[in-house]
């Protein structure tokens, strides 16, 4: 059914938006009115194109306990999400083409929202056997990674490059040297606090300085997911600045958190890489607000209660992000003045989209597919794991009062969720 959606605000100014046949037909104070169209009053609610997560572990097939598709993408929903890119890491791995085609199949027919998939780079995640990266392009897969694990062989890291600029295909690495993180899991002056093994920011730094080296070599295209510290911030404006194809994500628990929070051994505060310094999260919000940092990916990483039980010492890394990381960069950015509320969205819609080449999100433009979220600006509401849609509950954030509340979540025109 066709729908006129009134009274909406976009970028400050009261709007209409007519949606048809899924499509946005028309945006504007004038747009015409649709014969029996149904009438969506949105008084007092803000539009926003439909937000662009290019970072989320979705962990079906193999790991349902943890995340389905339909969980997950319930959460991105909510979250006013409305296209994610998943992660290969599920089992089995998704380094194959036949398994890329079931992945795809079972992101369609589950999927809430827009689930494109990622695939992996080498055979397992973790070994130098390359993936038929042409034909796994070809069949769909939005992008290649090995998510949860660094590429330790400059050769294997030089072949992928070569191989994936000549299909203009798109890596985004995981940066870990196995030998300097040597099984951390907590920032060295954490776990010197809390007792705990330190992961040493170097493990990613000197990784993303050698394929630095590798992309001016081929050109190829290639995006840095979760930057965490100042070094790697530096490298990335370096290369940026000497014309290299390079993007970089950063999610919300690196900008709003570090270390010096983790005050007790807190499975919820375990993620890798792991919370830094002041001093990096820091230079994380200066990279983002100077463009060095493209884009807020979240990094949404599901798991079981048992999974984040016990100590960080042998708990598993990650945490959900899907459902709190809009009203984060709501509150931390928007509200307390620091960007406009434009500025912020396109760290989650337009920049995404720019840098993965998506070719079916919507922007809130005429012509475009009907993916958008109307949100609730001035409601303060509080963060509770008890609300979210997905399996995980497992965040640092709980007990936050943020603002940004998701009402309405719309998918080519159908409303996907809304706030009872």
């Amino acid at each position: 059914m066709n729908k006129i959606i009134k009274n909406v605000r976009i970028n400050g100014h009261l709007s209409a938006i007519v949606i048809e046949d899924g499509r946005i037909a028309g945006v504007g104070a004038s747009v015409a009115a649709w014969p029996g169209a149904e009438i969506i009053d949105a008084k007092g609610l803000t539009a926003l194109p439909g937000l662009v997560d290019v970072h989320v572990h979705f962990r079906e097939p193999g790991l349902t306990e943890k995340e389905t598709i339909r969980s997950g993408s319930a959460a991105a929903a909510a979250g006013g999400f409305t296209t994610v890119l998943a992660m290969p890491n599920v089992l089995p791995v998704v380094d194959q083409e036949g398994r890329l085609k079931e992945q795809l199949a079972l992101n369609e027919e589950k999927g809430l929202v827009k689930v494109g998939q990622i695939a992996a780079i080498t055979e397992d995640l973790t070994s130098n056997r390359l993936t038929k990266l042409a034909e796994l392009k070809a069949i769909g897969a939005a992008a290649f990674s090995n998510d949860g694990h660094g590429i330790q062989e400059a050769q294997t890291m030089l072949t992928a490059l070569t191989a994936v600029k000549k299909v203009n295909g798109l890596l985004t690495v995981h940066l870990e040297d196995n030998g300097l993180a040597n099984g951390g899991v907590v920032d060295p002056k954490a776990g010197e606090r809390l007792g705990l093994k330190g992961l040493t920011a170097l493990s990613e730094s000197t990784q993303l300085a050698r394929d630095i080296e590798l992309v001016r070599a081929t050109q190829a295209r290639y995006h840095v997911a979760h930057v965490s510290s100042k070094q790697s911030v530096d490298l990335i404006r370096q290369a940026k600045l000497a014309g290299l194809p390079i993007t970089a994500e950063v999610s919300p628990h690196h900008l709003f958190l570090d270390e010096s929070m983790v005050q007790a051994d807190d499975p919820n505060y375990k993620m890798n890489p792991p919370l830094r310094s002041k001093e990096d999260r820091q230079a994380l919000i200066a990279g983002l607000l100077d463009g060095t940092i493209d884009l807020i990916a979240s990094d949404h990483a599901p798991h079981t209660a048992d999974d984040k039980a016990g100590s960080m010492a042998d708990c598993a890394f990650g945490i959900v992000g899907l459902e709190t990381t809009f009203a984060l960069v709501y509150e931390h950015f928007v509200a307390s003045g620091l960007v406009d509320l434009e500025t912020a969205v396109a760290w989650l819609n337009q920049k995404p989209i720019e840098a993965f080449g998506l070719q079916n999100a919507g922007q809130l433009r005429a012509g475009d597919p009907a993916d958008l979220v109307l949100i609730d600006e001035k409601t303060t509401f509080t963060i509770d794991p008890k609300d979210f849609h997905s399996k995980g509950k497992n965040t640092p954030f709980a007990g936050q009062k943020v603002h940004g509340l998701v009402v309405t979540t719309f998918v080519n025109g159908e409303a996907v969720f809304s706030k009872d």
